[in-house]
């Protein structure tokens, strides 16, 4: 199984869809909130969500959305990458509540040849996140450094050695 590409296997254009989806339970988002110490009552207080907010539940804290879509991308954009460079942009379009799961795609927007090294690329792209329904609730963009296939290392240099 592939984990993540190398710079010559972009190709500007690419949309790699990024499977299985995450529902986010109320439990991850409190366990987020609470390790971020974001104490925020829209995330973790219901009545307070229910008497006071416009959406009268719950939102789940975006971090957490934008974490997930980003972990979500790994195997497909980043997993050979020797830096994520830039977040250039981050957008939340659609609030997500408890018990919607966020499905994600990437596309590649761009990519370039390091200007320092010759042992690496930058890749550009355009991550964006999806409710069950098609709504979409985030979009990000992001440079990430990948190295170029005649550098690489090994495949799997942390399995090991089975004995027996």
């Amino acid at each position: 199984m592939q984990f993540g590409r190398y710079f010559e296997e972009f190709e500007v254009g690419a949309v790699y869809r990024h499977w299985p989806g995450k529902t986010v339970t109320e439990s991850d988002d409190h366990l987020f909130c609470l390790l971020t110490m974001n104490h925020h009552p829209l995330h973790l207080d219901v009545h307070y969500a229910e008497t006071s907010t416009q959406f009268q539940r719950n939102v789940v804290v975006g971090n957490y959305v934008y974490s997930i879509l980003l972990g979500m991308s790994v195997p497909d954009v980043s997993g050979k990458a020797i830096a994520n460079l830039e977040v250039e942009s981050l957008r939340h379009t659609a609030p997500t509540f408890h018990g919607d799961t966020i499905y994600g795609e990437t596309t590649v927007l761009d990519k370039r040849e390091s200007e320092s090294k010759d042992d690496r690329g930058v890749v550009t792209v355009q991550t964006k996140g999806y409710k069950q329904d098609g709504t979409l609730i985030c979009v990000f963009k992001r440079k990430v450094m990948v190295p170029k296939k005649s550098h690489a290392g090994p495949e799997m240099p942390s399995f090991p050695v089975p004995r027996g």
